[in-house]
């Protein structure tokens, strides 16, 4: 059979044609895709015409159309569905695209002509920002390195692309692994009956013969820990999340260690300090050093946040808290002192309602958007939904797909992909997916979602909307191509919406009953809002910095131990891992090690102090109207990168963001004075 990516979709919106791919299907197109740009770029470069904005820069962009279709598909599937076939090919696919990227980025005839193209001047708009990030990208990838480094560089690519792969592989392996098993209901004591029923299925579905298996999230505070009533299981739980990656065939301490030390020795050849100074000259933040101010200050504030919180729990608990009962007892503490019971509440949050009533509702209502689930178009796995999207004035937007279920083929954690990209230079529309790991309900069971959960369902497809509203020329500038610490500030505003008055008392029904919500659930939760954010967001701060200083190694530096290593960084900022433990451990940090994130992760924050600022705009000017909905839109979301992030910001906002939004969000107004 003909590869269906070796040539344009002739299906609707170009969707790949997933019902027939497979994984060597992906390779060849790699493969093909590959030769198929060299050509395009030899052409370029052999050219006797003088360099020019369209000979140069823009025919650059139209090339390699194959590859590029081949990679997003590609990118979708392993994540989403990784089978053993797939996992295979992956290795393979990466050396291929990373041997590829340094033959297009160490070009020096492709980077002579396109820096001719930008020192001739004469853009504006649009094409001036492609040209000048696009020859940005080629000098942070060593485009201005002599053949000596040159060389030292491909090895230095292909040995991170190789170990960031293995990290992958044995990270979702290991998520795998450290299931836990339970002989008994018994011990899951606090769970609901469906949530029991569905680690019975888990552990049937896992090759158990009996038993009751709680799969794990990716990050270190798994959901179940705030409702298992028997220490022993929680504590059983939470050294299974922890421990990820230290031990047996799955072990990922050593690779993420030679990760760092080899990006160091790659940032110093590259004329960077470290590998954080390297991330960061193409970030919306100004320097590693206002990055480090910015954790810095709010490190103290957080700390006493939580040691306030701790002592709140041990007295209710009647005794210092281990680690693995801070959830259970923060929950307590909501019921008891706030009175919101957040497992209590779970029925009233139905899957399907969330999406339809809530999710899609405030698209809605902001930007008029309407949703149209289809059923006739190919995707990579059963659960995986589609949805047509129309603007407000009835032409079509785009795509969504919904891939919401945990499996073990799937990575952990929540994550915005593209398929297609809203570009007009291939007269494409977007293809956006959203994936979360919910555990799937025990048969004929609706899916219930936890707070936490529905707030991430708002918070992923803030990033839809940011790649479905992307109204562009040039697919490298479109939707969510921004940069990292500027990517999840419109998913974060997005979250806004959650508890909107209205909208709450549409989507948040009783599963059984289809009553809403108590009288005054909703202020109560809003009230007990900053309960547990010293906690959070020392989880968090814990985890930016590690990140941080991971990647602020010099060449040649050894970190020693990776788990002392972490040890040290932690205790000489001011925190006690044994008693908060990072959201992110260095055994099971997917961001950083296989996610794009690496000297990245301080991003989520650096981004809330434009959500916090945004909200506050919203709440000033009369909450979710169209009309507060389509300037968002249009001076911001559907911007993308085809102008200075910042500078669409201050065009929405009218000025710069202010951080005190953000300090009162999280309870840290007060340490700020």
């Amino acid at each position: 059979m003909t590869n269906p990516l070796l040539s344009k979709s002739v299906l609707p919106f170009e969707m790949p044609a997933f019902d027939l791919l497979t994984a060597q299907d992906y390779v060849e197109a790699v493969k093909h895709g590959i030769a198929e740009q060299l050509a395009a770029i030899a052409a370029i470069t052999s050219s006797t015409e003088e360099p020019t904005f369209p000979n140069t820069t823009e025919a650059f962009e139209t090339s390699g159309e194959t590859l590029r279709r081949a990679v997003m598909a590609f990118s979708n599937v392993r994540p989403s569905h990784g089978t053993d076939d797939i996992v295979e090919v992956d290795a393979d696919i990466q050396a291929l695209l990373t041997e590829h990227e340094d033959a297009v980025h160490l070009d020096a005839q492709l980077h002579a002509r396109l820096s001719a193209v930008e020192a001739a001047g004469g853009l504006d708009g649009e094409r001036q920002r492609l040209s000048s990030e696009t020859l940005r990208r080629f000098s942070q990838a060593g485009a201005g390195l002599d053949e000596a480094g040159k060389e030292r560089l491909r090895a230095l690519n292909a040995e991170i692309s190789a170990l960031s792969t293995r990290y992958g592989t044995r990270l979702l392996a290991g998520m795998n692994d450290a299931a836990v098993l339970f002989d008994s209901a018994e011990a899951l004591e606090g769970l609901s009956d469906a949530e029991i029923a569905s680690a019975a299925r888990a552990a049937t579905e896992a090759g158990h013969l009996h038993g009751y298996l709680l799969t794990l999230v990716l990050p270190t505070q798994q959901p179940a820990l705030a409702r298992l009533e028997r220490e022993d299981s929680r504590r059983r739980l939470f050294e299974a999340s922890t421990r990820r990656g230290q031990e047996g065939p799955n072990r990922t301490l050593e690779l993420g260690a030679s990760m760092a030390r080899l990006r160091a020795e790659r940032a110093a050849l590259l004329g960077y300090d470290h590998h954080a100074a390297y991330v960061l000259e193409g970030q919306t933040a100004p320097s590693v050093e206002a990055v480090r101010e910015r954790l810095a200050g709010l490190i103290p504030g957080a700390l006493a946040n939580a040691a306030t919180e701790a002592a709140t729990m041990a007295e209710l608990a009647g005794r210092p808290l281990a680690p693995w009962d801070r959830a259970y007892y923060s929950a307590r503490v909501q019921r008891e002192k706030y009175a919101v019971d957040a497992a209590a509440l779970k029925p009233w949050f139905v899957l399907d309602r969330v999406i339809h009533a809530g999710v899609f509702a405030a698209a809605t209502r902001l930007y008029g958007v309407e949703f149209t689930e289809r059923h006739d178009l190919p995707v990579y796995h059963p659960e995986v939904r589609v949805w047509e999207v129309t603007d407000a004035d009835g032409s079509t937007l785009g795509l969504f797909l919904g891939d919401y279920f945990a499996r073990p083929t799937k990575a952990g954690g929540a994550w915005m992909n593209s398929i297609r990209d809203g570009a007009s230079l291939f007269g494409e529309l977007p293809v956006v997916t959203n994936n979360l790991n919910i555990p799937a309900p025990a048969e004929g069971q609706p899916a219930l979602v936890t707070l936490d959960e529905c707030r991430t369902l708002f918070h992923e497809f803030g990033h839809a909307l940011h790649g479905l509203f992307a109204h562009g020329i040039y697919p490298s500038l479109a939707g969510t191509s921004v940069p990292r610490d500027f990517v999840e500030y419109p998913s974060q505003v997005n979250e806004m919406w959650q508890f909107d008055a209205e909208l709450v008392t549409k989507y948040a029904l009783h599963v059984e009953t289809g009553e809403p919500l108590p009288a005054g659930a909703v202020e109560k939760i809003q009230d007990a809002g900053l309960w547990g954010a010293g906690f959070s967001t020392t989880e968090y701060l814990a985890a930016a910095l590690l990140d941080l200083e991971w990647h602020s190694l010099a060449a040649g530096e050894d970190p020693g131990d990776p788990l002392e290593f972490e040890d040290r960084v932690l205790r000489e900022a001011g925190f006690s891992p044994e008693v908060i433990v990072p959201r992110y451990r260095t055994g099971y940090f997917k961001h950083i090690f296989d996610g794009g994130y690496s000297a990245g992760y301080y991003s989520y924050i650096w981004s809330e102090v434009l959500d916090a600022d945004t909200v506050e705009w919203f709440t000033e000017n009369g909450g979710g109207t169209r009309a507060n909905g389509d300037r968002f839109r249009h001076e911001l979301l559907a911007r993308g990168n085809t102008r200075d992030p910042l500078a669409s910001y201050e065009i929405f906002r009218g000025r710069e963001a202010r951080l005190e939004p953000l300090l009162v969000r999280r309870g840290l107004d007060a340490a700020a004075q």
